[in-house]
């Protein structure tokens, strides 16, 4: 059966000596943050997540939700009384504000929690991953009254809250919804229409669910102007705070899936249900964007974590599965044969997905750090360069870490030989639950557009050109230092093809928007190596002063620097490749009639 270790040491390392988040003392949560509290909540975390979620990941994929006769769903077993353990640790509540009950920590810590969450069971941290979603667009959007109504209870985890966007016609576009808001004369409005893919959309977890909903009032404009937000709970909640009458809004169907199948991912028909305006009339796309935003950055994190485990569970593999010779001589002379760690294709393997989890782990963490400022930072240029950062960085953590995270599970699968194919491993479901995050949140094409298209060109490039310079300090940071030669020039050579890249996207794609769209998929990832070869330096240079300093585990900083210095010399060779695919252009791309496809 398959395994799970939470990193503790590694988020330990980033948290405190890569990030220093010691030094943001003056930032709200912050100041009570010690090196010391952090390892004590990680280690909680840790114990959770290894105890009580992963033993149920395998079960639950199994059993997967149902709906009865009566339209209820219920979870697979384990996964209630599993909640209410999440309730009772106070964990839901890990990072909302104080006034509504929450702790108020840091979000970098709640994004931690929720890696954790994630390898030890993908489909039970989409539950409490929606309610934060929803919590987020309650807090910035909702009116004081909506606030106090909702907000302690969902904070509390005796709530739970959904978005729900997509319809049987319409995914992307969401111009094209058709669910309907009419005005009552309490103030309140009718919701009537069909969404489908809603996860965590009903279930036995809660006393109540906060969908959030987009629907367009009769008199509304068309196309995505005319889109409106609306708190729908699936009971009404009276005067006092307590559960009223069911809402009509009802379940049709648990959706068939390839993976997660402990989440419940449902058809919901709202037939009149009681809703509640949430920000201005007309502009629910702003507060969906909220819930996406924050969501987007999760399901990048969801890759990660997919990654993790499924590497984690190969490498132990790996280092039991007794199978041929060492191409270099007999390593288990006393046995019939070596073990597969000592053949260079499956260290490939392994080091693919090792390099890659460490640096987006840092990259993820980073991005915390950053929400954080751009909320609490003392100046507005602060917030405003973190606010530029995290709006860059969202489209190429969901994207670049989704697509990465199913490739590393295929190959830490492929680690396993035949037996990754036998579902007892588990190797098939890491594989499985892992493909929706390339999907779900804005399939990864849709990231990239939105990379090119919006987050390049936004304020005449002032974000990419802040990333830029960040960049290019951190890389003069580490010079002079030989072991960070590898790092500081594969770095170099990668802002240097990333800028090449985006001059040509400026000069090419307002030419023709073919050219943009075609290059957006590649220019991601060129980006993306670029970032975790960021990330790589950064730590590279942390753990080569402490070598130097004598202080801490001089094996784990060795280590560390030899697996960057992996990821910088097989892995960032790519971005060449990647600049030869954009300069290419649309023209060969386009060629085809659509017919003769």
């Amino acid at each position: 059966m398959p395994i799970y270790r939470a990193p503790v040491k590694d988020m330990n390392f980033i948290l405190n000596e890569v990030l220093n988040i010691g030094k943001y003392s003056n930032l709200p949560g912050y100041s009570e943050v010690s090196p010391d509290l952090v390892s004590a909540i990680l280690e909680e975390g840790a114990k959770f997540c290894e105890n009580e979620l992963q033993p149920l990941n395998y079960s639950g994929d199994r059993e997967g939700c149902t709906r009865h006769d009566d339209g209820s769903v219920t979870t697979p077993k384990g996964f209630k009384e599993a909640y209410a353990k999440f309730v009772e640790g106070g964990w839901s509540g890990l990072t909302q504000s104080p006034e509504y009950g929450g702790q108020g920590l840091p979000h970098v810590l709640g994004f931690c929690f929720e890696e954790m969450m994630i390898s030890s069971n993908h489909a039970f941290a989409m539950y409490p991953g929606l309610s934060a979603g929803a919590m987020a667009a309650i807090s910035i959007d909702g009116s004081d009254e909506q606030k106090q109504k909702f907000l302690p209870k969902m904070v509390e985890g005796t709530w739970t809250g959904t978005m729900n966007l997509t319809e049987p016609h319409c995914g992307t576009d969401l111009g094209m919804l058709r669910t309907k808001a009419e005005p009552q004369a309490d103030g309140s409005y009718k919701i009537s229409g069909t969404k489908i893919f809603i996860s965590a959309g009903d279930h036995d977890l809660s006393e109540n669910i906060i969908h959030l909903v987009l629907a367009r009032t009769p008199d509304a404009p068309g196309g995505v102007k005319g889109i409106s937000l609306f708190i729908v709970p699936k009971y009404t909640v009276n005067e006092d705070g307590s559960v009223g009458e069911f809402n009509n809004v009802n379940t049709a169907s648990i959706e068939e899936k390839m993976g997660i199948h402990g989440n419940s991912t449902c058809v919901l028909n709202y037939d009149g249900a009681k809703g509640y305006l949430i920000g201005e009339l007309n502009k629910g796309l702003r507060s969906m964007f909220i819930m996406m935003n924050a969501a987007r950055i999760g399901v990048g994190m969801q890759g990660l974590a997919n990654s993790e485990v499924a590497y984690q569970n190969a490498a132990e593999y790996a280092r039991d599965r007794i199978q041929g010779r060492s191409l270099t001589g007999p390593k288990n002379a006393d046995g019939p044969a070596d073990p597969i760690i000592v053949h260079p294709d499956v260290r490939r393997m392994l080091m693919n997905a090792k390099a890659f989890n460490e640096a987006s782990r840092a990259a993820s963490l980073w991005c915390g750090v950053l929400v954080d400022l751009m909320h609490s930072a003392e100046t507005e240029e602060e917030r405003q360069w973190a606010e530029d950062m995290v709006g860059l960085l969202t489209p190429i953590i969901k994207g670049v870490f989704t697509d990465r995270g199913f490739e590393y599970c295929v190959s830490s699968q492929q680690v396993f030989g035949g037996h990754g194919y036998i579902a007892e491993h588990g190797m098939e479901q890491f594989v499985r639950d892992a493909r929706i995050a390339q999907i779900y949140e804005g399939a990864n094409g849709i990231q990239a557009l939105d990379l090119v298209g919006r987050k390049l060109p936004a304020n005449g490039g002032r974000a990419v050109q802040a990333f830029f310079k960040y960049a290019a300090e951190v890389r003069e940071s580490a010079k002079g230092d030989d072991r960070l030669r590898p790092f500081t020039d594969a770095l170099g050579s990668g802002l240097k093809d990333l800028t090449q890249a985006t001059m040509w996207l400026m000069q090419n794609g307002m030419a023709n928007p073919d050219n943009a769209g075609a290059a957006s998929t590649p220019y991601m990832h060129l980006f993306g190596h670029v970032l975790l070869g960021l990330m790589w330096t950064q730590m590279a240079k942390v753990a080569a002063d402490a070598l130097d300093a004598g202080t801490g585990d001089a094996s784990f900083y060795e280590n560390k620097i030899a697996t960057g210095r992996y990821y910088v010399k097989r892995r960032m060779p790519e971005i060449k490749a990647l600049l030869a695919e954009i300069e290419t252009g649309a023209e060969d791309v386009m060629a085809l009639d659509a017919a003769n496809f």
